[in-house]
């Protein structure tokens, strides 16, 4: 569904028409009705109010066959104005309505025009669908007329739209089945953002074979695709000597190689490149609201599959930082895939940190759910800022603990390190000491493992099922709170 909006600065019930939203407070009242509502009007809804008895959060009743009243109770003041939006959105989606007027300065909010945009932009996150592929398409679209007093912010609306923008061609990219989005096409769409003004450099095959980034190249060996490292940079801050680096694990497709995973649920590896696409739409966000810092995306794009080319367990590889790596499991691909990205993000661009993003490993679904990502980082003002930004938009994460004992069962006896940890437990923990072995300079880092938050069987607060979008609003408002 396309949703339109429209803004007034002030209206009377009498003239409008179709479905029109009040808000209630936590008694159940309506606020600043008296220019809105006839005295034979506000009878009527303290009937219907009565009836209602504060048993639904959201219903409806009609006062005239052209107007149909919804009423939102406001009764649980933490929720955000972003999840208010989705769920008016679900309810107006299920009663079939297509022209709204929501009258916002009914709404609880001290600053009703901060709530009027997010009301719109939690609207529109849910109202995301991935139909590229149906031959009947849902084309309909949702006018909602906005009544609020106060003038509208400029720079919210232009926020809000790039970061609706972000996350929507994050999900595009997880959504995209593997035989569409295989690494070549990947490298292409990424090209396609120099129109909004990123700096985008494809090192493909060859470069990255006189590069020496063998743990990468590794992986892809068994693909007919090429393998890539891409890089997309923004310039928004002259006088900031240290770009922001975002780094990506692109999978487009996981067979899990010749460690093959089980049939069931191999589908969903397409979702195994959701880290990338996370750097990719918030680089793409930073670049439409011309954000005021100097930030890097970078992304390694490779296929997993078996053939008579494939990486064996067992082989050693010589990664982009000099290291040597045993692979005992060529589904453990990711590591391998960030180790080369990660060495060469802190060399090339000397960052003020480096946050890395993967579906990394199942162990962190065991420990977290869908309810946090996994954070594991080497500075502790790193970890605070993450955490802060993600309680603010309900994109949570969670710290888990780094320590030497754990690093020490990554050890080889073939080679510096290997890519599992054969003892047993702590996998994702295991995971991150392998990835931190490749921090050569001690930059500030984070690893966020998402393998629980970027793809979903069943619909979340701003999201219907399938690909999430996890990430690019936890690490938008990380920027704008910290380094703008």
């Amino acid at each position: 569904m396309i949703i339109k909006e429209k803004y007034t600065k002030s209206a009377k019930l009498d003239k409008l028409s179709g479905t029109i939203v009040f808000f209630t407070d936590k008694n159940f009242s309506i606020r600043n009705t008296d220019k809105i509502l006839s005295s034979l009007q506000k009878n009527l809804f303290k009937k219907n109010l009565k009836k209602n008895n504060k048993k639904k959060k959201i219903f409806s009743f009609d006062i005239n066959p052209d107007q149909k009243i919804v009423i939102y109770s406001e009764k649980d003041n933490r929720t955000s104005y972003e999840n208010i939006g989705a769920e008016l959105y679900e309810f107006l989606k299920s009663e079939n309505l297509a022209n709204v007027n929501i009258f916002v300065d009914t709404a609880e909010s001290q600053n009703k025009i901060k709530s009027l945009h997010e009301l719109i932009h939690g609207m529109k996150l849910k109202s995301y669908a991935f139909d590229k592929y149906k031959s009947k398409k849902n084309l309909q679209t949702l006018i909602v007329n906005l009544i609020c007093s106060k003038k509208l912010d400029n720079k919210l609306i232009k926020k809000f739209d790039a970061i609706e923008k972000g996350v929507n061609f994050t999900k595009d990219l997880v959504s995209e089945p593997g035989n569409v989005l295989h690494p070549d096409e990947y490298a292409k769409r990424l090209t396609n953002l120099k129109k909004i003004g990123l700096k985008v450099t494809v090192y493909n095959n060859n470069k990255l074979k006189k590069m020496k980034c063998n743990a990468l190249l590794g992986v892809g060996q068994g693909s007919t695709r090429g393998s890539y490292i891409v890089t997309m940079e923004w310039r928004g801050n002259k006088k900031q000597k240290k770009p922001l680096a975002f780094v990506g694990k692109g999978v487009c497709f996981d067979t899990g190689g010749i460690s093959l995973k089980p049939a069931r649920f191999m589908e969903d590896m397409t979702y195994d490149m959701a880290g990338s696409a996370v750097v990719v739409g918030l680089m793409k966000s930073l670049a439409l609201r011309k954000a005021n810092v100097n930030a890097v995306g970078v992304v390694g794009l490779v296929e997993n599959m078996v053939s008579g080319n494939a990486q064996r367990p067992g082989d050693i590889v010589k990664s982009y930082s000099g290291k040597t790596i045993e692979v005992l499991n060529t589904d453990a691909e990711g590591r391998l895939v960030l180790a080369d990205a990660l060495t060469f993000t802190e060399k090339k661009f000397k960052p003020s940190f480096i946050i890395d993003l993967a579906t990394l490993t199942g162990a962190i679904v065991v420990a977290l759910g869908s309810e946090y990502a996994g954070l594991f980082s080497n500075n502790d003002k790193l970890s605070t800022q993450l955490f802060k930004a993600g309680e603010k938009v309900d994109e949570k994460v969670w710290r888990l603990p780094l320590h030497e004992n754990y690093n020490k069962l990554m050890n080889s006896k073939n080679a510096d390190m290997q890519n599992i940890n054969y003892v047993g437990g702590a996998g994702s923990t295991t995971a991150a000491q392998f990835l931190q072995r490749f921090i050569i300079n001690k930059t500030p880092w984070a690893h966020l493992d998402i393998a629980g938050m970027a793809f979903s069987k069943y619909a979340g607060s701003l999201n219907s099922s399938g690909a999430t979008g996890y990430g690019v609003r936890l690490l938008s408002k990380f920027v704008e709170d910290n380094y703008e």
